[in-house]
């Protein structure tokens, strides 16, 4: 039994989870830039020893969130389960920019080296590959149904993506200068679907 006034033990996992917790706060309401051991182990109410002991630091922290950010991404990816693969794959190009747009302090450090880091984080890698395999996989699908032609499922997947991030970096930027970012999307992602239309 603890003694009063005394903070129970807390298991090694619910400390990683609440410093995980407060580290992903710290993101969404300060920024990039307000992500400090002392931010999250503040929020969280545990001693800034605790980020290093637990996650290794602010790199720790950071590899934390960035897996955080790719698997949600993923699922973001994935999440469609219309049966015509072609509006599935167009669902998918619109979920991507919902994701960037909801999450732009993520956006920012998954892509945009917003928090410079001193490694590389294998792990990282995997769950970003992850996220990336999840487009591969729907475009597999897609030119398997005929609705597209990809006979390189990897290099049109590839183009998907420098496509689409590249438009949602430039509305990120406020660089999208017509009337209606949205509609401008979509129109752009129907573009980028036509161009992989089956050749008759």
């Amino acid at each position: 039994m603890s003694e009063p006034g005394r903070r129970s033990r807390t298991p090694s996992a619910e400390i990683e989870r609440e410093l995980l917790a407060a580290a992903e706060t710290v993101l969404v309401r300060d920024g990039p830039g307000g992500l400090t051991v002392r931010a999250v182990a503040a929020e969280a109410g545990i001693a800034p020893m605790g980020v290093y002991n637990r996650l290794g630091g602010k790199d720790g922290l950071v590899d934390a969130l960035l897996i955080k950010g790719f698997d949600r991404l993923r699922a973001a990816i994935e999440a469609g389960r219309e049966p015509d693969m072609l509006t599935r794959l167009r669902s998918s190009g619109l979920r991507y920019r919902e994701f960037a747009l909801t999450n732009p302090n993520f956006y920012a450090i998954m892509f945009e080296d917003a928090i410079p880091r001193e490694h590389e984080s294998t792990e990282v890698t995997e769950h970003a590959r992850g996220s990336f395999a999840a487009l591969v996989r729907l475009v597999e699908l897609a030119s398997a149904s005929g609705v597209i032609a990809a006979p390189n499922p990897l290099e049109a997947a590839q183009q998907i993506w420098s496509a689409v991030h590249g438009a949602v970096a430039l509305e990120l930027k406020g660089l999208v200068l017509t009337p209606d970012p949205e509609a401008t999307y979509g129109a752009f992602i129907d573009t980028v679907i036509r161009g992989l239309a089956p050749r008759d």
